[in-house]
């Protein structure tokens, strides 16, 4: 149900690839709540995607942009307030990427080459679009800038790999950007640390299926879909949340504050 929320905000989405993405789902969220903004991804993932059909649903223009390079981000966040008619209310993170993951490589063998080429994409990305924006002057006071996260930054997920050691940065990041871009311009960064969701990027992980299911176990409220992931992005853009910076806010049905269910116990005493 719409409510308005981001009625007359302009904003950027990062990453939205097909109708499994997070990105995608926020957008779509977005739209509904009255805002207008513009879609990017890399180059390479828009030939593999299908984001021209989501620009129409929602009435936005496509800009591609390699987000590790700081003269694409300059270009899109400049083109974006000449399309939206002005500073930018919001942008979503939605970047992860790890050569290791897709090559198999076990995170005790790790190929360095590919370990930073990972690093740049999930989670240096994030610092140059901050800086970007900031230097550009780009968010208006009280904007709002999110990054998708996920707990392995904070505990140890085997299969995750190198992932883990991207998103833990990717925290930090909107911890030390939060507090410089809160002083000077008002405007909040934050990540969310969401259940595991089957999107693309997520189902190449070794094991994800496992992950699911045992998250789904483990979590009070069970795991949190793309959907309501994308329904906590809205509120965390709209002016509801002014106060809110620098944290890591998990949304993920209660799994990282629980030690143990009852239906993992009832599991390993079959």
């Amino acid at each position: 149900m719409a409510n308005n929320l981001l009625k007359g905000k302009r904003g950027i989405i990062f990453g939205a690839l097909n109708s499994q993405s997070i990105a995608w789902k926020v957008a779509q969220r977005a739209h509904e709540e009255g805002a207008t903004f513009v879609l990017t991804n890399a180059p390479i993932a828009m030939r593999m995607g299908e984001i021209n059909e989501l620009a129409k649903e929602t009435g936005s223009e496509v800009i591609p942009a390699d987000a590790t390079s700081v003269e694409d981000l300059e270009n899109l966040v400049s083109k974006s307030m000449e399309i939206l008619g002005g500073k930018l209310d919001f942008v979503l993170h939605s970047i992860g990427m790890s050569v290791n993951v897709r090559k198999g490589r076990d995170y005790t063998n790790e190929n360095y080459d590919w370990t930073m080429k990972g690093l740049d994409v999930s989670a240096l990305s994030f610092h140059k679009v901050l800086q970007t924006t900031k230097k550009l002057d780009a968010v208006n006071d009280w904007g709002s800038i999110v990054a998708l996260s996920y707990i392995a930054a904070q505990r140890v997920f085997p299969d995750y790999n190198d992932m883990a050691d991207n998103k833990s940065y990717l925290e930090s990041i909107a911890r030390s950007f939060g507090y410089h871009y809160g002083v000077d311009n008002k405007v909040r960064v934050n990540t969310i640390s969401q259940s595991p969701t089957m999107t693309t990027a997520g189902s190449g992980v070794k094991g994800f299926n496992e992950f699911i299911n045992f998250s789904e176990q483990m979590s009070p409220l069970g795991n949190a879909s793309a959907l309501a992931c994308a329904d906590y992005c809205i509120a965390m853009f709209s002016d509801l949340t002014k106060y809110v910076t620098m944290q890591n806010l998990y949304h993920d049905g209660g799994f990282s504050n629980t030690g143990v269910t009852q239906a993992v116990i009832d599991k390993f005493g079959e």
